[in-house]
């Protein structure tokens, strides 16, 4: 959530921000219910104090014998037009609530102006781009004739965009998110948590998907829970509405979840294969820092999600991404892109993001600094990586002229020693 007193005193950053997003906000509304809710408290504290002198007033009446009864029904009187008050205040303030809550985050002045993807800026690349005697074949197709990719069964069990994992396929699912977990937490010096896969309203309002991103959700019928769509929310709320110690902090943290989107409107664009699921596994790196830490955080983050793929040998490329594309939340947000050779695109595989105060502030994460004050702290959060894209990543790039894949070497002690997969 963007500062109340950052739009009411500097309200041509918010502005400037919003148009360098391409996103069309009607401030004037927005300040039109901030003046009135200010005067209703501001008329609201005026009757409360004369509520007091009132009361002081009657007390001093009685005490002295006196008659208090035209005093007596003035202060029923007040107390009515001051519930009624109070009754129009929280409406307004709802009203004005839910306006802050659709204002993106303000980018960071590193972040490049842009529209569309086209604008993101290459930062650097890793690895080289493999290459074949044969024509590589995408994952979907590898992992048919293999038979450790089901998407027919899948589909029947379910709906289309589910993927049903089997021998070979589901082995190497579940070897690469302990390989994931192990390497941030024995390497990077993250702490494992195993969150709640649903979540209630205000973890979500927290961090930002609601209530902008509802469409995109699983909602649970009867009851106003969330299928988790990142595990980015659960962890990022364990300190929902706490003050944390400064010498706390840098806090990381890193979780393995199964991760629930709808992909509302996605239908038709990367829906083949493992690309955009329904339901899908996730590693996810979350940091709680320091405003002043946060952007190298930021960058250490990125190191620790980029070496997953450096320690599979798997080529990729790193992206800043332009105000255009930038997530809702975010105020410099990285991507990862791996190499795909079956598919012959580069595919995100991770976002890393600072989100500055913007998260702390809607989910009141706070921390005690020296002196008493007490501040918002910066949330970060990245994937460490997505597991079915890595998936993914791993058969198309160690792919075999005989349709085998074959195991990358740091992932072979999470595979009971097997090199490769071959076909059945």
């Amino acid at each position: 959530m963007i500062d109340p007193k950052m739009l009411r005193e500097k309200s041509e950053i918010v502005f400037e921000s919003l148009k360098k997003r391409g996103t069309e906000i009607n401030m004037d509304r927005l300040f039109s219910f901030d003046e009135k809710r200010r005067m209703l408290i501001q008329e609201s504290e005026k009757m409360k104090s004369e509520r007091n002198e009132l009361s002081n007033e009657i007390a001093r009446l009685k005490k002295s014998g006196s008659d208090a009864e035209n005093k007596i029904s003035h202060l029923r009187d007040l107390g009515k037009d001051i519930e009624g008050l109070e009754q129009e205040l929280r409406i307004v303030e709802k009203e004005w609530e839910n306006m802050l809550l659709v204002i993106p985050n303000i980018p960071h002045e590193s972040v490049p102006v842009g529209t569309s993807e086209t604008d993101n800026k290459e930062v650097r690349v890793w690895g080289e781009k493999p290459s074949f005697d044969f024509a590589p074949l995408p994952h979907w197709d590898i992992g048919e004739k293999l038979d450790v990719l089901d998407f027919k069964r899948a589909a029947k069990i379910t709906g289309s965009r589910f993927t049903l994992y089997k021998a070979g396929g589901a082995l190497l699912e579940r070897a690469l998110i302990n390989f994931m977990l192990d390497l941030h937490t024995r390497e990077h010096g993250y702490t494992e948590v195993l969150p709640p896969f649903m979540v209630n309203r205000d973890a979500m309002t927290g961090t930002g998907q609601l209530p902008k991103f509802e469409e995109e959700l699983f909602k649970l019928q009867g009851i106003d829970y969330f299928l988790i769509p990142t595990a980015e929310v659960p962890v990022t709320n364990i300190y929902n509405n706490e003050i944390l110690k400064e010498d706390d902090l840098t806090i990381k943290f890193v979780a393995y979840t199964p991760c629930f989107r709808a992909e509302a409107g996605a239908h038709g664009k990367d829906t083949r294969g493992l690309t955009r699921q329904h339901q899908f596994n996730k590693v996810e790196l979350v940091k709680f820092a320091r405003p002043e830490q946060s952007y190298e955080e930021l960058e250490g983050l990125l190191l620790d999600a980029e070496d997953v793929l450096k320690k599979l040998n798997i080529h990729y490329r790193v992206s800043l991404l332009c105000t255009g594309d930038l997530g809702f939340s975010s105020a410099k947000t990285y991507d990862i892109e791996v190499w795909l050779p079956g598919q012959n695109i580069y595919r995100e595989i991770s976002s890393c993001s600072n989100f500055e105060n913007f998260q702390a502030r809607r989910a009141r994460i706070r921390y005690r600094k020296s002196g008493n004050k007490v501040d918002f702290v910066h949330t970060l959060n990245g994937s460490g990586l997505a597991v079915g894209r890595t998936v993914m990543a791993v058969m198309e790039n160690y792919q075999n002229s005989d349709g085998s894949i074959t195991i990358p070497e740091a992932l072979r002690p999470y595979m009971h020693g097997i090199t490769r997969i071959d076909a059945p």
